[in-house]
């Protein structure tokens, strides 16, 4: 395995998980409103929603990409070197919490639609296909040492 070292690559990394994490708190923010617009009494405007979602899916796929590309060095280098940087650590674990926030408000706002009959229910993924423990299972995979 080539291990590159962490020193040569950490500030590139921190900044782009800082960058992966903007967009998670904007995605985070989109949901919470979606979800408030959900849940109020008013007019739900879903085509809004759904224009901000488009648009912060271009950021999000470009920030994913890149987090992917410098996690696979990470993980390649010596777990001793990588001991060196726990910020680094901290910020996948950060990362991960606000990713669970998002898919668990994500979820709750389908069931709203559902509930509005703004979603027919043939177009909702089965129980099986929902995969209750999935982010159970990326935890597992993608645990950082």
């Amino acid at each position: 395995m080539n291990q590159v070292p962490p020193a040569t690559f950490v500030p590139v990394l921190e900044s782009e998980l800082r960058t992966f994490a903007v967009v998670c708190e904007d995605l985070l923010a989109l949901a919470v409103r979606d979800h408030q617009a959900l849940n109020g009494a008013g007019d739900y405007q879903a085509f809004d929603f759904f224009r901000s979602r488009k648009d912060l899916l271009a950021r999000l796929d470009s920030a994913l990409n890149n987090v992917r590309k410098w996690r696979q060095a990470w993980q390649q280098s010596d777990p001793s070197e990588r001991a060196r940087y726990p910020q680094v650590k901290t910020l996948f674990q950060m990362l991960q919490d606000q990713i669970v926030k998002i898919l668990q408000l994500d979820r709750e706002n389908q069931q709203a639609l559902l509930r509005r009959g703004l979603v027919p229910p043939q177009h909702m993924p089965s129980a099986a296909a929902q995969q209750p423990n999935y982010v159970a299972g990326l935890y597992r995979r993608h645990s950082v040492s």
